[in-house]
C-alpha cells in the first residue's frame, strides 16, 4: 500500500486515482498526525508526502514528518512532493533520507515511474539482507557480467549491488578513477535490465560544448539555425526505451545542467526548432572520476542534478587496490592480444605476475591493457617475464621514481598545471587523447586550458 499525506484534498483525490489506475492500492491522509497514526501498519510499502502543510510553509513540519518516518521505518522508501520555487527544500529532504522528489504540477509517467523505482529498489535491499554473502560464482550463475574481470572481495560486492540495481530503473552514478571500467559496469546494468533488448546510448558530455549542448541531447529540426540542414535526432530520442549512460557528467556546465535536469525530472524535452513537448522513457547511467560534492559546494555542480542521478551509487576502486585481480585481468588482455597479434599459447610467468601486482597503474584497467600489448608485440619468447613487462612500461618514458615537487612558493597553481600539460604534450607528442586521459580531464576540459594558458596544441 502506499500512503499519501497532503493537505489538499484535490492533490489527495488525483493522486489516489493516478495511483489505482496504475494498479497501486492507496491510503491518503491529510496531516503528518495522521500518517504517523498509520506508519506502523506493515502494508505500507511507501509515502508519499507533501513537504508544505496548511499550518506551516516553510517545510519544517514536512522535514519533522520525513525524519520521523526515517525513525520508525528506516526501510520504507519516502518520494516527497513540493513545488519548483522549493526544490531547495526537497534537496534537504533527499539528503535526510528521503528517496526521491517531485515536483508539482507534476507529470504523471514521471511520478509513477518513480514510484516503481522506488518500490523495487526497496525490494532488492530487502533481498540483499537475507542472501548470504554472495560469490563471483553465485553472481555469474545469475547475471551476464562475462565482459567483468576480477574476484576481488570489493568488486564482487559491487557486482552484488549492479545485478540487483539492474532490474530497477533507479538512476545509477558510477564513480572512479579513469581506467577503472566504468563503461563496463554501465553496459553490465543495461544488458541485465528489462531494457536490454533496446538501445544503450553512450554520451562524453566532455565533448560536447555548451552551445550544441540542446541540440545533441535533444536534436534540432531544419532550419532551426545556420548549419542545421535537416531533422536531426537526440541522444534521449535515440535512446527512448532504453538506457542513457552519461559519461563524464563532471564535465557538464551549469548552463547545461538546468536543461539536463528538466529532463530527467520530468522525463519530457523539446527538440530545438520545435514547440511540441515529447516524452521519453529511459534509464539513467552517469559515470565521472570527479568529487562532484565537492564540485556542489563550490557551486559548479547543482545539488538536485546529483541527487537525481545517484539514487544509486557504485564507486569502483582503483586497480591498485584489488591487486588480486590483475594476474585475471592480465592473462585475459594477453589471450586478445596474442590472438590479435598471432602469438597464441603466450603466459605470463609467476615473477612476471609478482611484478604486475607490485605495480601502482595510475591508469588503471586501460594501462593495464596497453601495458600487455606493448609486451606481447616487443618480445620474442612465449613466457613474458618480470624484464619484459619492465622494458615495456618504461617506453612511453614512465619514470622509475617520481620528480620531486618544485619548492613551496617558487610556482602558482597555474604554473604548475600549465608546466605538467606541455610536459605531457611532448611526454605523449601531442596526442590529444593520450594528454587528457593521462591528466584525468575531458578533451573539451583540455581545450580550455589551452587556451588560458596560450598552449598551441
Amino acid at each position: 500500500m502506499i500512503l499519501i499525506v497532503d493537505d489538499d484534498s484535490a492533490v489527495r483525490a488525483s493522486l489516489a486515482l493516478l495511483l489505482k489506475q496504475a494498479g497501486f492500492r492507496s491510503q491518503a491522509v491529510s496531516s503528518p498526525g495522521a500518517a504517523l497514526a498509520l506508519i506502523g501498519d506493515q502494508s505500507v510499502e511507501l509515502v508519499l508526502q507533501d513537504m508544505n502543510f496548511s499550518r506551516n510553509t516553510t517545510g519544517e513540519e514536512g522535514m519533522a514528518l520525513l525524519q520521523e518516518i526515517r525513525t520508525r521505518r528506516p526501510d520504507t522508501p519516502v518520494i516527497l512532493m513540493t513545488a519548483w520555487g522549493s526544490i531547495a527544500l526537497a534537496v534537504r529532504g533527499v539528503r535526510a533520507g528521503a528517496f526521491d522528489f517531485i515536483t508539482k504540477p507534476w507529470v504523471n509517467d514521471a511520478l509513477l515511474q518513480s514510484v516503481r523505482t522506488a518500490l523495487a529498489v526497496a525490494k532488492a535491499n530487502a533481498g540483499a539482507r537475507q542472501d548470504r554473502t554472495q560469490t563471483r560464482e553465485d553472481l555469474d550463475r545469475r547475471y551476464d557480467f562475462g565482459r567483468l574481470i576480477g574476484a576481488d572481495p570489493r568488486f564482487v560486492e559491487i557486482l552484488d549491488v549492479v545485478g540487483r540495481v539492474s532490474a530497477t530503473d533507479a538512476s545509477v552514478l558510477i564513480i572512479g578513477e579513469s581506467g577503472t571500467g566504468k563503461e563496463l559496469i554501465a553496459e553490465a546494468i543495461h544488458r541485465n535490465s528489462h531494457r536490454k533488448e533496446q538501445p544503450f546510448v553512450k554520451v562524453n558530455l566532455g565533448g560536447i560544448t555548451p552551445s550544441l549542448f540542446e541540440s545533441e541531447m535533444f536534436g534540432h529540426r531544419r532550419g532551426a539555425f545556420t548549419d542545421a540542414h535537416e531533422d536531426r535526432a537526440g541522444r534521449f530520442q535515440i535512446a527512448d526505451s532504453g538506457t542513457i549512460f552519461l559519461d563524464e557528467i563532471g564535465d557538464c556546465d551549469l548552463g547545461s545542467q538546468v536543461k539536463l535536469l528538466r529532463v530527467l525530472q520530468d522525463r519530457t524535452y523539446e527538440v530545438v526548432g520545435s514547440s511540441t513537448t515529447r516524452a521519453v522513457d529511459v534509464r539513467v547511467i552517469s559515470a565521472t572520476n570527479r568529487d562532484l560534492l565537492a564540485m556542489v559546494d563550490r557551486g559548479e555542480f547543482r545539488e538536485d542534478l546529483l541527487y537525481r542521478l545517484n539514487l544509486i551509487t557504485v564507486t569502483v576502486p582503483p586497480l591498485r587496490e584489488r591487486p588480486d585481480d590483475i594476474p585475471p585481468l592480465a592473462n585475459h588482455f594477453l589471450q586478445h592480444a596474442a590472438a590479435l597479434y598471432r602469438r597464441q599459447g603466450m603466459t605470463i610467468s609467476e615473477a612476471g605476475a609478482r611484478w604486475l601486482r607490485a605495480e601502482s597503474w595510475p591508469g588503471n584497467i586501460r594501462e593495464l591493457n596497453q601495458l600487455i600489448q606493448r609486451t606481447v608485440l616487443l618480445t620474442a619468447a612465449d613466457v613474458l617475464d618480470r624484464a619484459d613487462l619492465a622494458r615495456a612500461a618504461r617506453l612511453p618514458g614512465r619514470p622509475a621514481t617520481r620528480e620531486s615537487l618544485p619548492p613551496p612558493g617558487s610556482m602558482t597553481i597555474d604554473e604548475i598545471e600549465k608546466a605538467m600539460i606541455e610536459k605531457c604534450m611532448a611526454h605523449y607528442a601531442g596526442n590529444i587523447s593520450k594528454v587528457a586521459d593521462a591528466l584525468g580531464v575531458s578533451r573539451a576540459a583540455l581545450y580550455r586550458r589551452f587556451e588560458k594558458y596560450g598552449i598551441a596544441p
